[in-house]
């Protein structure tokens, strides 16, 4: 489907009408300038950057829609999530390389043609004055009174929802720096424990156990005059 509108919008009004509980709309839009928001919603990007637990990897597709589906709570449903927005001409890190002229034709890039200079991307992907943003949304006709209204922001900085996981070491060292390092990975995966809880709302003693965290050593947190006097 192909439309011109004076106004830079998005009907979803219409998704309602019908509807059987809330809809779910993920909204790509290629443009000159950069980063695209909605003027009538608040655009709020998701949480990125946390450390979590390494079985996560086996469960993202889970964690994914727990941790959207709680942001969406935080939000009382009335926010517009911003979950990717990349300039196309420029690629540190990409997960691929950038979409071709030809693909970006088929979207509707029609700005982009063989009369423009080389991109600055060498790679194989060849987009140049593109960016990409990618929203989310769930909405209803109660919290989403209104169609999506967007603006153009000018601003070319890159985002994407990015978790770290992090493999511990395995070693059996029993050096005073292994001692430390084994303390401090306690630390840190109560540390990504506490925060996929809080990302998801998951319970965070069932995250415990699949994370199956070492237990600390008895002494821990002691006193000097504890271990002293202990039987």
């Amino acid at each position: 489907m192909a439309y011109e509108s004076p106004k830079f919008m998005l009907p979803i009004r219409v998704g309602t009408i019908n509807a059987d509980g809330p809809q779910e709309l993920f909204i790509y839009i290629l443009n000159r300038k950069g980063r695209v928001e909605t003027t009538n919603y608040r655009t709020v990007k998701l949480p990125t950057g946390m450390d979590l637990p390494l079985y996560i990897k086996g469960e993202f597709a889970d964690f994914y829609r727990a941790m959207f589906n709680e942001q969406v709570k935080k939000e009382n449903m009335e926010a517009v999530f911003l979950e990717y927005a990349w300039d196309m001409n420029w690629c540190d890190p990409c997960a691929a390389d950038p979409l071709s002229r030809k693909e970006l034709g088929y979207l509707g890039v029609f700005w982009v043609n063989d009369d423009n200079p080389q991109p600055l991307w060498p790679g194989p992907g060849g987009a140049q004055d593109v960016f990409i943003t990618r929203l989310h949304v769930r909405y209803d006709a109660r919290h989403f009174p209104e169609d999506l209204v967007f603006q153009e922001t000018g601003d070319r900085t890159t985002f994407q929802g990015r978790y770290v996981l992090r493999n511990p070491w395995a070693g059996n060292d029993s050096c005073e720096a292994a001692k430390m390092y084994r303390k401090q990975l306690r630390e840190r995966q109560e540390h990504e424990a506490k925060t996929l809880a809080s990302l998801t709302g998951w319970n965070i003693n069932n995250i415990r156990k699949k994370m199956n965290i070492a237990k600390e050593p008895k002494n821990h947190g002691q006193k000097w005059w504890e271990k002293i006097w202990k039987d």
